[in-house]
């Protein structure tokens, strides 16, 4: 793990976030092993694929769950990887050649094999869900694609305990008792919590939401470098196991 994610030929942009993301330390929260079989939903520009796919790549199974594209939803901005990112992994079979691509999307819900998978990843995509009211749609493939025992991994940005849950989302943060209580229902059981990528800096109350924060920063240069000394959001990090 920690010599893919320190691979020089990652891409700069991606590797300059790992001081906020803690990758080496989230996969190993998560126990993932290169044998694993693995499903990344929505995996967007790349940043996790250009270590998972690596790391997987001998051993392992790594699926990447992509969205529709239909251009109705907000998945159909994880239709596709960036063309600058598809470039890289088409001419590098040799570490990207065995990504299996599959679809989570409404009424697209086989992202692997019934019962064949040991953990889904995903990555800042619950509050996603949640605005296009699918969320239990798309927990629910979760659930059906793992083993008896399989791992689900959430990470998403934390709504404030002490602020009522906005049933979509619409500032990109999600209480975490929230997200817990929504994914158990779902016939899962929480394993354990990190704080690795916690930020006590985020108020949560931003202009444009999360999106205030880098790497957006939707404001543009209004009061940038305080956004940017604030750091990216206040992230909660759960582990759950499928139920029997």
């Amino acid at each position: 793990m920690r010599r893919a994610v320190a691979d020089p030929a990652r891409t700069p942009k991606f590797v300059a976030r790992d001081a906020v993301r803690h990758p080496v330390e989230e996969l190993e929260f998560f126990g993932i092993t290169p044998r694993s079989t693995v499903v990344e939903i929505w995996p967007g520009g790349g940043y996790w694929t250009e270590i998972l796919a690596p790391y997987l790549h001998d051993r392992g199974v790594y699926y990447v769950a992509m969205g529709a594209g239909d251009g109705t939803h907000v998945e159909s901005a994880f239709s596709r990887f960036p063309q600058a990112e598809q470039q890289r992994f088409d001419a590098d079979p040799a570490r990207f050649g065995r990504i299996r691509r599959t679809v989570l999307s409404q009424g697209h819900d086989d992202i692997a094999p019934a019962g064949s998978v040991d953990m889904v990843l995903t990555f800042r995509n619950l509050h996603n869900w949640m605005k296009q009211g699918d969320a239990e749609e798309m927990i629910a493939a979760v659930h059906k694609a793992l083993k008896p025992g399989g791992i689900f991994c959430v990470e998403d940005h934390r709504a404030r305990p002490d602020a009522p849950q906005d049933p979509r989302a619409l500032s990109g943060y999600v209480r975490q008792d929230y997200a817990i209580a929504l994914i158990e229902k779902a016939g899962f059981a929480l394993v354990s919590h990190s704080e690795i990528d916690a930020n006590p800096k985020d108020t949560t109350h931003w202009a444009k939401g999360v999106w205030t924060l880098p790497p957006t920063l939707a404001l543009g240069e209004q009061d940038r470098a305080r956004y940017q000394a604030i750091g990216e959001a206040d992230n909660f990090v759960l582990k759950f196991r499928k139920v029997p």
